[in-house]
C-alpha cells in the first residue's frame, strides 16, 4: 500500500505510528510478562551409546557453551522434541563418506564459527565431545568438512542455520495493529514498525485480530512458516487472558474438557489461574488450535467474555520483557529450539 492510501497518516516505512494510551495497556502487553521455560534437560548419552533415529545428543551439562555470547535463548534448557501422533518424516540428507568429509567443501569448526556458534577452538572442543551432527551423523573428527549450502548442522540438538539471508523476528502487536503486511483500509499493519532494510517478503505466522495484542514471529522462512502454522505439528500457544471476576471454580476443568462450538470441540491443554482482585481475573492457558478467535469463542461459550487477550509464546519463544510495538531478532539458539519443534 502506498503511504498516499494511509490518510492523514504521512509516515515513512520504518517510522512506528504513535499509539494511543489505554489504561488496559502495559508496555509489555503481557501482564508483565512471561518469562521462557526453565533450563533443564538430561545429560547426552554416553559415547558409543546407540539413539534412535531422530533423537538428538543432549548438552552434557560441563564444557564447551554454543551460542554462549546470545542475548536471547540461553534459558531455553534442552532441545525438546515433543511427540506427535502422526509425525512428518524427519528430513532425507545424503551421506557423506569419511574420504568427502575430509576432502570436500570448509572445515566444520570454521562454518560453525561463521555461523555464531562460538569460537572456532571452542568449536573444535565441541566436535571432540561429540556434540555436533552432520545430517544425522556424529562428527568427532576435526579435519570434517562440510558444504554450508547443504549440509545440516546441529549442536546439542540445535539446528545451526547456516543460511544468512534468512531473517527470524519476534513482534509484539500491540491492539489495535492488523495481522497484515499492508491494509488497504490504512489501518496500522505489521509493515509500520518494520526498520528500512528489513526483506519486503516475510510471513507472519498465526494471526491475531485486530484487538489481541502479542507475539507474532516474522520470517522469510517458508518451510519454518508453514510447519509452525500447520495443524499437525501442534505448536503449543500460550495466551493471558483478562476476564472480568470472579471466576468459579469449576470453569478450567470445563475448559479443558472441551467446549463445543459452532465449528466443533476445543479444548485448552492447560488452565492456569495467574491473579484475582476485585472485579477481574487474570488466566493463563495454552492450546494447540489455531482457529480463528478460539480462546474469545470458548470464554464467550463458559460465560466470561474477553476484556483483555495477549499472546505471550509461540512454542518455545515467549515475550519476555519485550515492549509493545517492537521488533527483535531471535538468537540463534531459539530458532533452533522454533526449527526442533517442527522437526527440522
Amino acid at each position: 500500500m502506498t503511504q498516499a492510501g494511509r490518510q492523514g497518516s504521512p509516515r515513512n516505512r520504518g517510522q512506528r505510528p504513535t499509539q494511543k494510551s489505554s489504561g488496559a495497556q502495559s508496555n509489555s502487553g503481557s501482564f508483565g510478562g512471561r518469562g521462557n521455560a526453565a533450563r533443564g534437560g538430561a545429560k547426552g548419552a554416553p559415547k558409543g551409546s546407540q539413539r534412535k533415529r531422530g533423537e538428538r545428543p543432549q548438552p552434557k551439562g560441563t564444557g564447551a557453551a554454543p551460542f554462549a555470547n546470545e542475548r536471547f535463548g540461553r534459558n531455553l534448557g534442552a532441545v525438546q522434541r515433543p511427540e506427535r501422533k502422526n509425525p512428518a518424516p524427519l528430513p532425507q540428507h545424503k551421506p557423506r563418506t569419511r574420504a568427502e568429509m575430509n576432502e570436500e567443501g570448509i572445515r566444520l569448526q570454521k562454518v560453525m564459527a561463521n555461523a555464531g556458534v562460538a569460537s572456532r577452538r571452542v568449536c573444535e572442543e565441541l566436535i571432540e565431545q561429540g556434540r555436533v551432527e552432520v545430517n544425522g551423523q556424529i562428527v568427532t573428527e576435526l579435519g570434517s568438512r562440510v558444504n554450508p549450502e547443504t549440509d545440516v548442522i546441529h549442536v546439542d540438538g540445535v539446528r545451526v542455520q547456516l543460511n544468512e539471508n534468512l531473517v527470524y523476528m519476534a513482534f509484539n502487536k500491540p491492539r489495535g495493529v492488523v495481522s497484515t503486511m499492508d491494509d488497504p483500509e490504512g489501518r496500522p499493519c505489521i509493515s509500520d514498525y518494520l526498520r528500512a532494510g528489513t526483506p519486503e517478503r516475510l510471513f507472519h505466522v498465526g494471526r491475531l485480530d485486530t484487538n489481541t495484542e502479542g507475539l507474532l514471529l516474522l520470517t522469510n522462512d517458508g518451510e519454518l512458516a508453514n510447519r509452525l502454522s500447520h495443524p499437525s505439528y501442534e505448536v503449543p500457544k500460550t495466551y493471558v487472558v483478562q476476564v472480568r471476576g470472579p471466576m468459579p471454580h469449576g470453569v478450567g476443568a470445563q475448559l479443558r474438557r472441551g467446549i463445543e462450538l459452532e465449528d466443533g470441540l476445543a479444548k485448552v491443554d492447560s488452565f492456569k489461574l495467574v491473579d484475582s482482585t476485585p472485579g477481574f481475573v487474570l488466566v493463563e492457558v495454552v492450546l494447540h488450535s489455531g482457529k480463528n478467535r478460539i480462546v474469545r469463542r470458548m470464554f464467550d461459550a463458559v460465560g466470561f467474555p474477553v476484556q483483555r487477550l495477549v499472546r505471550a509464546k509461540i512454542g518455545p519463544i515467549g515475550l519476555g520483557d519485550q515492549k509493545q510495538g517492537t521488533v527483535r531478532k531471535l538468537g540463534k539458539q531459539e530458532v533452533g529450539h522454533l526449527m526442533a519443534a517442527v522437526g527440522l
